[in-house]
């Protein structure tokens, strides 16, 4: 085993999903309980962290500019430690060292508690050139939050699903579920520690459950109301479920448990049908466009966000202009749009009739205008209400202003004197397609 100078400081960059940034936060936590505290800047790190993201071309490409930065300062010091974690690596696997010899060590988003197995203790020393193979769940670990008032909770690793496009299932795993005890006992922890605010994370949440031992199996709907009954959390969020899954149970539990946000992320991908079955979706437009009537019905108040993927491989102008018939009548919250890009491994990858690159970003303007125009026409409904409001800090576009966010998941820019995690009403004065911009009415009873 070569060995290394000891190890003080650390910085962690984290590309991707909010699994990423939670998967990142128990890294973290793992290091601090080792005695290495966090750097400011990477410059001021001798353990370079890199927690990875490959659903998408982007991130790859931005990781390949991080490591190569990596790299310049390693010649400079070879003491310096460079780890890769997160699903890139895992797709990677031994070949990320051929590709990067400079790496120290790389482990998957199942095998982080590796990286404190080979840190030894006090952090004095490294084997080089190891990847971690197994999969446990990154709850278990000590955690470094990055908002005392804020918490990410893991509530299922891994997916079931074959989407055509996603690579997901086979660097993350199957499907496991937490046991809901271990959730909830979770849950009251940080409602100890003052957090009043949690995010159930998994690849596909509403099939929660479904996996566990008889004597416990549940369903998702069933854990959001455990989950609502833990005294001290007033808002409990979720990302992200799958439309095939979104039962009839999960919409009652949204729309009777108080702490359960107004606030449901749905990817829809393509609006068309057609494209729908060719990217093993399991659902049609029409089942989609009936759910969304299902669960508008239930909370009248709903804000709806989703996923959408232009440019998937056989794409017609018929299947696109399908995709903003369904944005439009829809009326979606806010949006993430995406080219596609291929993803090797994946069935699509090699799928022929892949489209064009020129194509799929005049489709991608297109999308973005409409996803655009109606998140303002959506926001500007809400000037003249008065919003509870989480306060975050400090704007991040003037000073002056406090910055929070809306059961509805809407940002809010505002006037006032409270400090972060306060809850406080907003008086609602304008509006853009991504943020709200108001005045603090009063605070609201803890």
């Amino acid at each position: 085993m070569a060995t290394i100078g000891r190890v003080r400081r650390y910085f962690v960059t984290t590309f991707g999903c909010q699994m990423n940034a939670h998967d990142s936060e128990r890294i973290k936590g793992m290091l601090e309980s080792l005695g290495i505290g966090e750097a400011v800047a990477p410059e001021d790190a001798d353990l370079l962290v890199f927690n990875t993201c490959t659903v998408r071309e982007k991130p790859d490409t931005k990781l390949a500019a991080y490591l190569g930065d990596a790299a310049a300062r390693k010649r400079r010091d070879p003491d310096l430690v460079v780890a890769v974690g997160g699903c890139y690596a895992e797709a990677q696997r031994e070949r990320i060292f051929a590709r990067y010899p400079f790496v120290d060590v790389a482990f998957g988003p199942g095998s982080i508690p590796h990286l404190g197995e080979w840190i030894e203790a006090g952090g004095r020393a490294v084997p080089r050139s190891r990847f971690g193979s197994h999969e446990t769940f990154a709850a278990t670990l000590p955690m470094h939050r990055e908002r005392r008032f804020s918490a990410w909770v893991q509530v299922s690793m891994g997916c079931n699903s074959k989407c055509a496009y996603c690579i997901v299932p086979a660097v993350r795993g199957r499907e496991q579920s937490r046991r809901p005890g271990d959730i909830v006992a979770e849950l009251t922890a940080l409602a100890g520690d003052g957090v009043r605010e949690i995010t159930l994370l998994g690849q596909n949440v509403n099939s929660w459950g479904r996996d566990l031992a008889p004597e416990i199996r549940t369903e998702f709907g069933e854990l959001l109301r455990a989950c609502d009954a833990v005294e001290g959390i007033d808002r409990i969020r979720f990302t992200s479920p799958h439309p095939k899954d979104f039962r009839e149970p999960v919409i009652a539990a949204i729309a009777e448990c108080p702490a359960v946000c107004e606030h449901v992320h749905l990817p829809l991908q393509s609006g068309s049908t057609r494209i729908l079955k060719t990217m093993r979706r399991t659902y049609t437009r029409e089942r989609y466009l009936a759910l969304v009537e299902r669960l508008r019905d239930a909370i009248p108040d709903l804000a709806l966000g989703t996923d959408v993927i232009v440019g998937f491989p056989g794409e017609t102008e018929d299947d696109f202009r399908a995709t903003l018939e369904v944005v439009e009548a829809v009326g979606y919250d806010s949006a993430f749009t995406f080219v596609y890009s291929p993803r090797a491994g994946t069935e699509a990858a090699t799928m022929p009739d892949q489209v064009a690159d020129a194509v799929k970003r005049e489709r991608m303007e297109r999308l973005v205008d409409l996803v655009q125009r109606e998140a303002t026409r959506r926001n500007a409904e809400r000037v003249g209400r008065v919003e509870e409001v989480l306060v975050e800090g400090r704007s991040r576009t003037d000073a002056t202003l406090l910055r929070g966010r809306t059961r509805r998941s809407t940002t809010v820019n505002f006037a006032g004197s409270a400090a972060p995690g306060e809850l406080v009403r907003v008086a609602i004065e304008g509006a853009t397609s991504t943020t709200l911009r108001g005045r603090e009415s009063s605070l609201v009873a803890a």
